[in-house]
């Protein structure tokens, strides 16, 4: 049995799934491979999967699956699984980190000393104490955000449809609410129709004006010509965001807006989850193969 490591993981990985088959990073023996273990930058299109001919496992190793084809690969008897379970610490800490930063000012303050600059009296801060909160998706992760916010002392709100109760969160029904409410918006959603472009001209104008976006969850849940429009007018206070539309951005009107924080997809990429990734990973494998 060939096993494909088709994106990066923890270098200890290899070692371990070899006692259940072959392990390869050699992406040229797809066709070859039993199993295949993707992240976010290999997309098991219907293209990728029809080369993949002796394909039966494929594993994500995160939280969301709008890299795979997962309707064809059903109809191919193809399993596929994620490993959901195991981000959830490393990606509530930096959204935390990022509804930090920014209305501390951190970069700039950073960057200005870097350049020689003394912006004492120029760069304001506030508090997360006493603002509100408003999650986007309340599931593993938002909840994760919420006991951190809890502990600053904040207010917090969700959004999520078919989850009526939180002991975290108050759960508004209307997105609308807790847009109009929320000084802080994290977002937290897959990616399927119903949150493609959910935040968009019409749901920014429901905002507070200076409030503040942070999306961890998936690029394409953003307009993001809205958002950096939204931002120049200075309606939005800022945006921070870990998820683009592709790996790297391209052509991106977030780039050269104004009181944005901008990172480079590394929300998964703790060690200590790259290394839970891979205990869950080894577990559906020995599920599957029956070897434990």
């Amino acid at each position: 049995m060939l096993i494909l490591i088709s994106d990066a993981f923890d270098e200890s990985l290899p070692k371990v799934l070899s006692r259940y088959g072959e392990v390869t990073e050699d992406k040229n023996r797809l066709g070859d491979a039993e199993i295949i273990l993707v992240r976010s930058k290999t997309k098991a299109t219907k293209e990728y999967l029809d080369k993949a001919a002796k394909l039966k496992l494929i594993i994500r190793g995160g939280v969301g699956l709008d890299n795979i084809d997962v309707e064809c690969a059903e109809k191919k008897g193809v399993i596929v699984f994620n490993t959901a379970d195991a981000s959830t610490t490393a990606v509530a800490e930096l959204a935390f980190a990022m509804m930090i930063a920014l209305p501390n000012n951190l970069v700039k303050a950073h960057n200005s000393m870097k350049e020689g600059k003394w912006l004492k009296s120029e760069l304001e801060r506030t508090e997360l104490m006493g603002k509100t909160l408003g999650i986007l998706g309340m599931g593993r992760i938002g909840t994760a955000l919420a006991i951190r916010a809890r502990a600053f002392r904040m207010r917090i709100l969700a959004w999520r449809p078919l989850v009526y109760f939180s002991d975290f969160a108050v759960i508004r029904n209307q997105l609308e609410e807790v847009l109009s409410e929320s000084d802080y918006i994290s977002m937290h959603m897959p990616l399927v129709e119903t949150t493609r472009g959910l935040i968009n001209k019409n749901t920014l104008a429901c905002m507070k004006r200076g409030a503040y976006l942070i999306n961890t969850g998936r690029g394409e849940c953003v307009v993001e010509a809205d958002v950096a429009e939204a931002l120049q007018k200075g309606d939005l206070g800022g945006y921070a965001t870990d998820v683009w539309y592709s790996d790297p951005p391209v052509n991106s009107p977030l780039v050269n807006a104004p009181n944005t924080l901008m990172l480079p997809h590394i929300g998964a990429a703790t060690k200590e989850n790259m290394l839970r990734i891979g205990e869950i990973i080894e577990k559906i494998i020995q599920e599957y193969t029956g070897k434990y």
